[in-house]
């Protein structure tokens, strides 16, 4: 008997939350970016007075892949792909990345995502190895 012994331990949740996270994140975003695709071309919003005026098509075809690839990457990091974590975790930043644009608008649902994107960012870089061991 080896003195280390290697196995999951709770944290191992983490990754199946992640998983989750990211189907869920995928879904949500292929929403946005279908509602944005086939519904009006401009979204106005006034935020501080200001006028802010968005053409929404760009956005919409951006949300709508990175939901497809996030739905995609969370299928695999629930099967237990070593490759997934690596692609979760760029997605995960992108995702959190494209939410920025959306802080003046929608700050609320914004700062949502990014706040789930950073939990999926460090459940895979923390614990993410122990979804691989063996049982």
């Amino acid at each position: 008997m080896s003195s280390t012994t290697s196995g999951r331990t709770g944290w191992a949740g983490w990754g199946v939350f992640a998983g989750v996270i990211l189907l869920i994140s995928g879904v949500f975003g292929g929403l946005q970016g279908l509602v944005a695709i086939v519904g009006p071309d401009a979204y106005f919003a006034v935020v501080d007075g200001s006028l802010f005026l968005f053409d929404v098509q760009g956005w919409g075809w951006w949300n709508l892949i990175v939901g497809v690839l996030l739905i995609l990457t969370g299928i695999a990091l629930l099967a237990g792909q070593t490759w997934a974590r690596v692609v979760a975790i760029i997605l995960a930043a992108l995702s959190a990345i494209g939410q920025l644009m959306l802080i003046p608008t929608q700050p609320f649902w914004a700062l949502a995502i990014i706040a789930v994107d950073i939990l999926v960012i460090y459940a895979l870089t923390a614990h993410g190895r122990e979804l691989t061991i063996e049982d």
